[in-house]
């Protein structure tokens, strides 16, 4: 199946509408006419006849003021039909539009002036006492099988948190200052342990912990998995903002700038043909054996292979090279199928140069080099030269040949200095130096702050997001022990027609799908974060994803037609937000279902695809057990098959992931995979004197790999204690050394003590011996 180009924009989100719509599964649309009921019920009893659109603002203020009063009352089935009536506002009021367009407007309207009325601190409260609500977790615990029933009230709550957080999240231009000043309020309210002692996002992940404990199985999981995304992307930022802060805190560190915007850089890049594989291979050497007679000699161009095809070679010659390269090295990848497919004329017809496509000269991205690399290369260069190393001395080169001096020059020149590196260098300052250093200055920033609320139960949040993405992924057996993730999509009624089956069968895929993009987004966030606020923040969140099988899972994802998973057609446009409250619903039959929408590709498929080739990129980057691992879970078919989609970005964190572990696939291996090899020269960033395609790295040894997870763990362990733990009695404390003053001191002890107080004594005093010389040595 070959893949057309994929027009594919990566962004921190979908469009504002597709991220609305997919927070509703399918199963949940007969509720829309039930929030639009709650809400005229109570309206016609306040505004007789009129209509929400037709109201002033302070009329609408004054009765946002009586629904948030309605929370108030004791009965629980009133308060969840005026949060029914909230969320029908919180939603657009789509009883009163004639157009979609018109829902959204009226959604962004309402959301912001719900906010400013204080709907999201009301619901916060009624949301804890959800979470804290008993008899509905035994309820769900002592039924055979959960639907959604069971978590009505819960996501009637979460819906209207989410349309909150996602609407005000999204910045326009027409906004209005007061919306700017709202959103600037809620992000900080949102990240700031304000109210309670712990930031929003930390309550969530205590909902997912929850969940996969069995202690809730009628959480609404999608819901929260969504909202703790949004929220993340809100508070921390989205990949731009990252970017900025980057260029920010590197300016302030005195560094030089980034030598490229590596968004900018990918969305630039077009995307390679795909490698052939064994078959396709097969019928290609048959064919040429037949065309080998008529083929006229052509002397090849040696730097072909390396460099992007000249444009104003002529027609012949490239075609004649591609046919020759197809099997053996050539990358196709800047080549249109047009020009590929021409037939070749025996005689050349120059051409004027504007009909060709002419394409960038030269690499996409900037070299690079580490402090690191120039060591190695000093330490090699004067073990051959001159016979003994100066250890990590890189500016004397007394001894060394010319050329070795010009390499050393040419190495300084691309020298890239990460912020990792100096965070690294500072922290073995503070613990060397604990006293003169004196306590580090750290930034309250949302980051920090979510690092500081998380740190004592990261394991557990990783293991249950890593939980549920298992039972998500569309390679996964049902298995009898792995968590039920449906109960938010599957009715109270089971399906009895093939209609009703097919319809929940594509809810159920959709459900899954979305779980996924949420989850692979909020760990790429998360990840990312963290390395900018401290490298031993990410390194502690990528070492206990890797402890719970992070890697293994991701590969395990990715063996499957990924073709098909990313050209999947999981949805009922008819049925979706905002579509289905404005148009009058169709007959739906099994054609309808089975057509879906017509885009080219399911943009949450693929979102979730490059968002966890990127986390394995983050787990495995210079750390030679996590590359081991790929190896040895056997990735490189796996990735090779990914290479298929054609989207550039996608095929660049494949060929990243295939970089890295080329050296340990062997020479077969890179043999018969020249056309990956050459995709990796192209479109991948060179670092000088990275023999990655070779096996003779000096850091390849595998009796290091232990010992390179636990050096990270001591230096994560030491990092986090150092930071984060401030015991009373500390080591550095001053010590009373007056005999007087320590015996005078009172001490409070436990109530029993008096009465074993005989015993201890001959435990602890009279029956150990006590050796007087070497007491009165050591004095």
């Amino acid at each position: 199946m070959d893949c057309p180009n994929l027009e594919f924009e990566y962004g921190d989100a979908d469009s504002y509408g597709a991220e609305l719509s997919e927070l509703y599964s399918y199963t949940e649309e007969p509720e829309f006419s039930l929030n639009r009921k709650c809400f005229q019920e109570d309206f016609q009893t306040q505004v007789k006849g009129g209509r929400w659109s037709e109201l002033d603002t302070s009329r609408q203020k004054a009765y946002v003021m009586r629904l948030l009063d309605g929370l108030e009352v004791v009965d629980r089935n009133r308060r969840l039909r005026v949060a029914r009536a909230i969320l029908y506002l919180a939603q657009g009021v789509f009883g009163e539009c004639e157009t979609e367009a018109e829902v959204l407007y009226w959604a962004r309207y309402n959301n912001f002036l719900l906010y400013q009325m204080g709907t999201f601190t009301a619901f916060l409260e009624m949301l804890n006492m959800e979470m804290a609500n008993s008899q509905a977790c035994s309820s769900a615990l002592r039924k055979p099988a959960i639907s959604l029933a069971d978590s009505t009230a819960l996501r009637v709550l979460l819906s209207v948190m989410y349309l909150m957080v996602e609407t005000i999240r999204a910045e326009k231009e027409t906004d209005l200052p007061e919306w700017r000043t709202s959103r600037e309020t809620f992000r900080t309210e949102l990240s700031s342990p304000v109210h309670s002692e712990e930031p929003f996002a930390l309550l969530l992940f205590t909902m997912v912990t929850k969940f996969c404990s069995g202690h809730a199985p009628h959480f609404p999981m999608k819901k929260v998995l969504l909202l703790l995304w949004k929220v993340l992307v809100f508070t921390l930022g989205g990949f731009e903002a990252l970017q900025a802060m980057k260029v920010r805190k590197r300016e302030e560190l005195g560094l030089p700038p980034l030598p490229e915007d590596s968004i900018q850089v990918m969305r630039s890049m077009r995307a390679a043909s795909p490698p052939a594989y064994t078959i396709e291979l097969v019928e290609q050497q048959q064919q040429k054996r037949g065309h080998r007679s008529r083929r006229p000699l052509m002397k090849q161009d040696s730097l072909d292979i390396y460099n992007e095809r000249d444009p104003f070679k002529s027609d012949e010659l490239g075609a004649d090279e591609e046919e020759a390269d197809e099997i053996d090295g050539g990358i196709e990848g800047e080549l249109d199928m047009l020009e590929r497919d021409a037939v070749v004329q025996p005689v050349s017809v120059p051409r004027p140069p504007v009909e060709r496509v002419s394409f960038p000269k030269g690499l996409p991205w900037a070299p690079k080099v580490r402090q690191k690399d120039i060591e190695h290369f000093l330490e090699s260069s004067r073990n051959k030269f001159i016979g003994f190393t100066l250890g990590q001395d890189t500016d004397t080169l007394v001894g060394l040949p010319r050329p070795i001096h010009e390499s050393v020059k040419t190495l300084k020149q691309h020298k890239y200095i990460s912020l990792s590196d100096v965070q690294i260098k500072n922290e073995e300052e503070l613990e060397k130096c604990p006293l003169s250093l004196g306590e580090e200055d750290v930034q309250e920033t949302p980051c920090e702050i979510l690092y500081r609320a998380m740190l004592y139960n990261l394991p557990q949040y990783m293991i249950a997001l890593l939980k549920i993405l298992l039972a998500a992924a569309p390679t996964s057996k049902a298995k009898t022990d792995s968590i039920n993730i449906l109960a938010d999509v599957l009715p109270e009624e089971m399906p009895i027609t093939v209609l009703q089956s097919m319809k929940l069968g594509i809810d159920v895929n959709r459900h899954k799908e979305i779980i996924v993009k949420s989850i692979s987004a909020l760990l790429l966030l998360l990840l990312k974060h963290f390395k900018l606020n401290h490298i031993y923040q990410f390194e502690y969140v990528s070492q206990h994803l890797v402890f719970a099988n992070c890697i293994p899972l991701i590969l395990k994802f990715f063996n499957q037609n990924i073709m098909s998973y990313i050209t999947a057609k999981n949805s009922i446009s008819v049925l979706d937000y905002p579509s289905c409250t404005v148009h009058e619903l169709p007959e739906l039959n099994a054609e309808s279902l089975e057509t879906g929408d017509n885009n080219q590709f399911c943009w949450r498929n693929l979102f979730s695809c490059i968002n966890l080739l990127r986390i394995l990129n983050k787990l495995t980057k210079w750390k030679h057990s996590r590359t081991m691992m790929l190896v040895v879970f056997k990735s490189a078919p796996i990735l090779k098959r990914a290479l298929k989609v054609k989207q550039a970005m996608m095929q660049l964190y494949v060929l990243k992931l295939l970089k890295i572990q080329t050296k340990y696939l062997g020479r077969q291996w890179r043999k018969s995979n020249m056309k990956t090899m050459s995709a990796i020269y192209q479109k991948v960033r060179h670092r000088m004197n990275d023999d990655w395609a070779y096996g003779n790295d000096i850091d390849a040894r595998p009796w290091d790999f232990q010992a390179e997870e636990c050096t990270l763990r001591a230096n994560i362990e030491a990092f986090n204690s150092r930071r984060y733990d401030k015991p009373q009695d500390s080591e550095f404390a001053p010590v009373d050394n007056c005999l007087q003053s320590v015996l005078g001191q009172r001490l409070e002890l436990p109530e029993d003590f008096h009465y074993s107080y005989e015993i201890w004594l001959e435990r602890e005093v009279f029956s150990q011996p006590i050796r007087w010389e070497e007491l009165l040595r050591y004095q």
